[in-house]
């Protein structure tokens, strides 16, 4: 199971009030997964993930933010051969850049319509067709706009379980905010994660 993007202390600062440890746990849950769902984003750190790419093109975009590399996270690239052909591990400095979280092949000094030698035939300067990639990514710490999103989420939630509108007894009626339930929480995760520049954008084959 993920790691929670709040705590329940978190939930209580925002409720001022302390919830209920059951009700307060699932609530935190479930907008915990609402917003990875939305943002295709697992947001928490995650070690040394192997995901294969689509490739065949210059630019190779990872699907999880931040990319985290340093001598205990290795970026690992290893372009999948076809046919039956040989893997290629290919070297950052040399066959690739980074920049954020995108692989940059460069461009060859000789025109694009020269052809790699055996077992390659693709164009120079472009990643093979699948690409595997070995690598780290995600927050030791969760930023704060993420956070305030969850919260909201996690309020909401908590604080009218089934999705009413309102409610009404006697000299008193209660109205809650529209934009937080059903359809339309989706629908205001994703402008807000939009932009905050949040919102994975790629995928993964």
């Amino acid at each position: 199971m993920a790691t929670p993007l709040i705590t329940l202390d978190q939930l209580g600062n925002r409720l001022q009030s302390t919830p209920d440890p059951g009700a307060g746990e699932q609530a935190i849950t479930d907008a915990s997964g609402l917003v990875r769902a939305v943002a295709r984003q697992q947001f928490t750190f995650v070690s040394q993930e192997t995901v294969i790419l689509g490739g065949a093109t210059r630019t190779l975009t990872l699907p999880e933010r931040p990319l985290v590399v340093d001598g205990s996270n290795p970026l690992t690239v290893v372009e999948l051969g076809e046919y039956g052909g040989p893997n290629f591990t290919a070297t950052e400095g040399f066959q690739f850049t980074r920049q954020g979280n995108e692989l940059l092949r460069g461009y060859p000094w000789y025109p694009m319509t020269r052809l790699q030698g055996w077992p390659w035939v693709r164009y120079l300067g472009v990643w093979a067709y699948h690409v595997q990639v070995t690598y780290s990514h995600g927050y030791t710490t969760i930023p704060d706009d993420v956070t305030a999103i969850v919260l909201d989420v996690a309020q909401s939630l908590y604080t009218n379980p089934t999705g009413l509108r309102s409610w009404q007894v006697p000299e008193y009626t209660e109205v809650y905010a529209t934009e937080l339930l059903g359809a339309a929480t989706v629908n205001s995760i994703r402008k807000r994660l939009s932009a905050t520049g949040r919102k994975r954008t790629t995928h993964s084959i």
